[in-house]
């Protein structure tokens, strides 16, 4: 007779940014409940663990990244993936979180089981290489949204022939040594513009290829308001005014390019033309096609980008690529680029749900056919919750909402005698895209990711604050969850 399979209330799958926060809220708001943590690598961090490119840090405030329950206390509001990493660290070791994890835990596949009320959870054991099975009440998954084991990475005309060394971010080798070399990243989003900058202070040269510009604007290191409300008001109280500023100020710039497009771009061109050479080309160059905050708008750390460009250090070039050569890259204009590295900041694959594998009652379930109920559960999969953060805001300003639902959910089903809940979603919903955002890895996976609709509770908002309404302050039962109690 096989062992019994070993089961916890919850499981949370991810022990990165969203998976230790969920464990806080977790311990904090449901303290009798039993829970595990499975991470498929064999650290603490996620994204802050994985890229270890130069310059890699931020691209929100820490105040915003930074855990709603465990302020950040830096002086510095932007800081490097280092300093994150050992943020969350500190985090579950000081939350006694650490002990919960199970590292090395991938998880492949995901079945629930209405007769048990149950999730059974299959995973592989790295090294090993043995499956190993448990269970759980509450599935969470906290893993992220692109795949770790691979990178958006476009195929280039002869990059065989090319001599030099060729390198995408996601993947940095630790011991390449860039120091006097000639630099091309290939980008002009966030990770390219960290990286160029970064790499330029010891590079010879760097150059910024990019087919089309992003928009940019330069942020601070330091919070100077945030900061001096430290001198007057408690840490704690400090931290969490300079979270409402800073949350209030990107969502006022945000609509503000969704209704005044024209005025948001003339801004941000206009401080990008102020921080470079009067005859600079900005037009060409930092002047993208499409309208602000139709894709991410890139963080520039105290204009270092704009500072290395003005020093003669770096030079961004706006064209298409002919052809790699054996010394580096011949683009369509004729111009030929030398390159000892070639750095290819060409994006993410994008990974809903770790890629993981998920059926219920013996049927399996296309994720991009279910609608996102408020953000945080699926339409038709019983008891299963997962992280997705803003695209125009923080990711963990959303991650801090959906785990204090998730812990308002399970308290309801305690104290109403019930075990089970699944949103049943109205065929008469209209369907809308998941995400309204048209940067490259969103439009490559739109065939994977589930919809949105286009009334509450389908409607996936990118607002903080009616976030925090709806899923604070919103009915549990509302009409559209399915209850039902413990069958067994």
């Amino acid at each position: 007779m096989s062992a019994p399979i070993e089961c916890v209330d919850v499981l949370i799958i991810g022990a990165g940014l969203s998976g230790i926060g969920a464990a806080m809220h977790l311990q904090r708001r449901c303290p009798s409940k039993s829970y595990a943590i499975l991470e498929s690598r064999e650290a603490i961090g996620g994204t802050w663990d994985l890229f270890r490119f130069p310059g890699v840090r931020s691209d929100s405030d820490m105040f915003t990244l930074g855990y709603s329950s465990r302020p950040w206390t830096s002086r510095d509001a932007i800081t490097d993936g280092a300093s994150i990493k050992r943020y969350i660290v500190d985090a579950a070791r000081e939350g006694g979180i650490e002990c919960r994890i199970r590292f090395g835990h991938r998880v492949t596949k995901t079945t629930w089981c209405s007769n048990s009320a149950r999730w059974t959870i299959e995973t592989v054991r790295s090294g090993a290489g043995n499956t190993l099975f448990l269970s759980c009440r509450f599935l969470y998954m906290c893993s992220g949204y692109y795949s770790y084991d691979s990178a958006y990475r476009p195929p280039f005309p002869k990059e065989s022939s090319y001599g030099g060394t060729l390198v995408h971010p996601q993947f940095w080798p630790d011991q390449l040594d860039y120091a006097g070399k000639r630099v091309i990243v290939i980008g002009s989003g966030a990770t390219a513009v960290t990286l160029v900058p970064a790499m330029a202070k010891a590079a010879a040269h760097v150059t910024m290829l990019q087919r089309s510009p992003s928009y940019v604007f330069s942020m601070p290191t330091v919070d100077a308001i945030a900061n001096g409300l430290r001198r007057w008001l408690p840490t704690g109280l400090a931290c969490h005014v300079a979270r409402l500023k800073n949350v209030l100020i990107g969502m006022a710039f945000f609509q503000l390019a969704r209704r005044r497009p024209d005025l948001a771009k003339k801004r941000l061109v206009g401080m990008v033309q102020a921080q470079l050479p009067a005859d600079y080309d900005v037009a060409k160059h930092f002047t993208p096609r499409y309208n602000p905050w139709d894709q991410r708008v890139c963080v520039v750390l105290d204009g270092d980008l704009f500072k290395a460009i003005g020093r003669g250090t770096v030079s961004v070039v706006t064209d298409e690529i002919d052809t790699f050569t054996a010394d580096g890259i011949r683009l369509r204009s004729g111009t030929e680029l030398p390159a000892d590295i070639v750095v290819t900041a060409t994006g993410l694959t994008l990974s809903l749900l770790g890629g993981v594998e998920f059926t219920v009652d013996g049927v399996r379930t296309d994720v991009s056919k279910r609608m996102a109920y408020k953000g945080a559960m699926l339409s038709d999969v019983p008891n299963m919750a997962y992280t997705f953060g803003y695209t125009n805001a923080s990711w963990t300003l959303k991650a801090d909402l959906t785990a204090k639902y998730v812990c308002r959910l399970i308290r309801y089903m305690d104290s109403h005698g019930l075990a089970v809940a699944t949103p049943r979603r109205d065929p008469a919903i209209t369907e809308e895209p998941f995400l309204d955002f048209t940067s490259g890895y969103v439009v490559r996976a739109r065939d994977i990711l589930p919809k949105q609709g286009a009334l509450r509770p389908w409607k996936v908002y990118q607002n903080y604050l009616l976030d925090a309404f709806t899923l604070g302050l919103g009915r549990i039962d509302d009409g559209v969850l399915e209850f039902a109690p413990d069958p067994t």
